[in-house]
């Protein structure tokens, strides 16, 4: 007679309490997940301010040895019960899984002293588990597909805004750049102005003298409220169709992930299916 295996080997049960959130273990391990999450960013942006972190230097490394195994666990368990280990492996978020876990393990391979403030840099690649929190947010996954279908929207757009601050910076270099003592020394900078301007940021370390000049620069600051709201309109527009996008066979409603027939959960972001 064979033994039952444990809950957390048994690969259809592990896959339920990971990727689901239906069950009781599912929202417990999310809601464990999200803490930790939080913890590990906290501990970053802790660790980033030397007065605090010589305080407070052996708790933030207990913390990070717990947190490291935790997140190791988890993204070696994502592999161990996800229906596609490879497919979730070069997934965004099997990515970024992977940068967040891999930083401490980097400093043990890299123990010349030469090397450490290089390595300092690598510990703050875990800033990305910021990103895991979208995995339990489905909004988050809706934003994130709208804004990659308005890209190109949003590229062509960019491309219009540069030529026009261009052109606008030009022309003030032809009015404000022939004057004594004008700060509109060049066009480089003549530009920086008109960006500065457009955006309506204003940090009036250059300013026009001549009536012209500042008339063009009212015009300037109106058209920056004007097209400002253009890319959210794009997409805005395109968040709308996403949502009323009918569902595609053999995808995930939410990231858009390959899904089996059987599958009960999305194995990428855990959406249930």
């Amino acid at each position: 007679m064979s033994m039952k295996k444990p809950v957390w080997m048994d690969k259809e049960n592990l896959y339920h309490i990971i990727f689901g959130t239906d069950t009781k273990c599912g929202k417990i391990y999310d809601v464990v997940l999200m803490i930790l999450i939080t913890l590990s960013i906290l501990v970053t942006f802790i660790e980033s301010v030397p007065s605090l972190a010589f305080v407070f230097k052996t708790v933030l490394e207990i913390l990070e040895a717990l947190m490291t195994v935790a997140f190791t666990f988890d993204y070696v368990a994502r592999l161990y019960c996800a229906r596609n280990p490879k497919q979730y492996a070069f997934s965004f978020f099997g990515i970024i899984d992977f940068l967040s876990t891999i930083p401490p393990y980097l400093v043990l391979l890299f123990p010349s002293a030469r090397y450490m403030i290089l390595l300092r840099t690598f510990r703050f690649i875990r800033v990305f588990r910021v990103f895991k929190l979208f995995t339990f947010i489905n909004e988050g996954y809706l934003l994130m597909s709208s804004l990659r279908r308005s890209m190109n929207k949003i590229l062509v757009y960019f491309i219009f805004v540069v030529i026009l601050v261009i052109c606008l910076g030009t022309l003030m270099y032809m009015v404000e750049g022939n004057r004594p003592g004008t700060q509109f020394t060049d066009l480089g900078t003549s530009v920086y102005y008109a960006i500065v301007t457009m955006t309506t940021v204003g940090y009036g370390d250059i300013t026009p003298v001549t009536p012209l000049g500042r008339l063009f620069s009212a015009f300037v600051m109106l058209l920056g409220y004007t097209i400002i709201a253009i890319p959210t309109g794009i997409v805005t527009a395109t968040f709308v169709d996403e949502t009323n996008r009918k569902v595609e066979k053999g995808k995930c409603p939410r990231c858009g992930g390959k899904v089996g027939k059987k599958d009960r959960y999305c194995s990428h972001c855990g959406e249930k299916l």
